[in-house]
């Protein structure tokens, strides 16, 4: 397998998992009984087992009957969903999620998921019972790969944070107290030049110290550090050592930005793209700069989830691109009448509406199984007609773009098919 498709493999397998997760993290439970089983791929399915059958035995102990039922039965359906496998787990091993959630007016539902092959192996067996579901190491998995860190200043604020595979996170800011270059009344100019330069020194220390308590931690797992400002600012910053040693050795590179406020990381990562030719975000910018140049001056771009779509079944599409943050489904209503079939898009949460037949004004409607994910029912065509899959991060002004203006749905073209 290429390394582009097995890219497009593991961000698809990422975007199944976050749906999951998404969906685990809204469920509660009333009390401690919302169980958590994380399950290594070299722990024997038996010893699992025998471990599930103990904590059901010892929850006989507990007081609430209502709690002590649902941990057990939520303990049951657990068991019985092991029986699926052999002696181990899958590759990477297994989570299993299983317990009764609140589903409204004081009743519950007994949930049960099992979330095998994640994209990064289960270290250890871990197992938790609590009022909700235990997600935290899962997301860790997920994140992208790169970790960069990102420090922007100038004399007057400084902001600080990640750059995480394709995501920029903001963490720290500061805003200083040096004041302007006029110096005020009363004060001789070399005693107010040497409070400036005194104000200035105590706001990089402070800048400093947010950078190495956010990157001495994880300094082992750096890829680099972005310092991005006006010349000035960023080259006496970085030229007067007040970064932890380890830190500033890990500096890739310094760039001019206009600002410092949180809009400035993007603009640090925007500007850095020499350095970060490797990062999964500058992959990301690279196919939106193709998109809208296509959009802009060629006829190789499609967007919309219709036109896509379209392109998608005439086999047009060369490369799909999905934004990371979409979360929609698509509904088919098919007219019995005259056989006209017509889709909406429409956000996860909403229920079905009812439609009328866009061609011979019959009302229509859909069944469970005539709604989707929106994301699956592309994908699906896109493997059919051997076209490539991207999803595109947010965190930068085009793929903002691709979500907000263009409704999350792209694709660049094989040739140009006037749709």
């Amino acid at each position: 397998m290429s390394q582009e498709a097995e890219q497009e493999q593991s961000d698809r397998k990422k975007y199944e998992f976050r749906k999951v997760i998404e969906d685990l993290k809204n469920y509660e439970g009333s009390g401690t009984q919302l169980v958590t089983i994380y399950v290594p791929e070299d722990r024997k399915i038996s010893d699992v087992v025998a471990h599930v059958t103990q904590e059901h035995s010892e929850a006989a102990n507990i007081k609430s009957k209502q709690t002590r039922t649902n941990v057990q039965d939520a303990l049951t359906s657990i068991k019985d969903r092991l029986r699926y496998y052999d002696t181990f787990p899958p590759e990477n091993g297994i989570v299993l999620f299983s317990g009764a959630v609140n589903s409204g007016g004081g009743q519950t539902e007994m949930v049960t998921n099992a979330l095998e092959s994640p994209p990064q192996p289960v270290e250890s067996f871990r197992y938790h019972c609590d009022s909700d579901f235990l997600t935290e190491p899962l997301e860790e998995m997920l994140a992208d790969k790169g970790l960069y860190g990102l420090i922007v200043l100038d004399r007057r604020e400084a902001n600080v944070g990640w750059l995480k595979g394709k995501r920029i996170e903001p963490v720290k800011s500061a805003s200083s107290l040096v004041p302007g270059k006029q110096r005020k009344g009363g004060q001789s100019a070399q005693r107010f030049a040497r409070l400036r330069l005194e104000a200035i020194d105590n706001f990089y220390q402070e800048v400093a110290g947010m950078a190495n308590d956010l990157f001495v931690p994880k300094r082992h797992n750096v890829d680099g550090i972005l310092v991005g400002g006006p010349s000035p600012t960023k080259d006496e910053f970085l030229d007067g050592d007040y970064l932890h040693h380890e830190i500033q050795d890990k500096v890739i590179g310094k760039f001019d930005v206009a600002y410092t406020d949180e809009s400035g990381l993007k603009d640090l990562v925007d500007n850095a793209e020499d350095a970060l030719a490797d990062a999964e975000v500058m992959k990301d910018k690279q196919v939106m700069e193709e998109f809208f140049e296509e959009l802009n001056a060629g006829e190789l771009a499609t967007y919309g989830f219709e036109q896509t779509r379209e392109n998608l079944v005439m086999g047009s599409v060369d490369r799909l691109l999905i934004s990371e943050d979409l979360r929609k489904d698509v509904i088919s209503y098919a007219c019995t009448e005259c056989g006209n079939t017509d889709r909406e898009v429409l956000d996860r949460r909403k229920s079905t509406p009812e439609h009328t037949c866009s061609e011979c004004g019959v009302d229509v409607e859909a069944t469970d199984e005539d709604r989707e994910d929106a994301i699956d029912h592309l994908i699906e065509i896109a493997e059919q007609r051997g076209t490539e899959t991207k999803f595109i991060s947010t965190d930068f002004e085009k793929g903002e773009q691709l979500y907000n203006a263009f409704g999350g749905f792209a694709g660049l073209l094989r040739y140009n098919t006037g749709v």
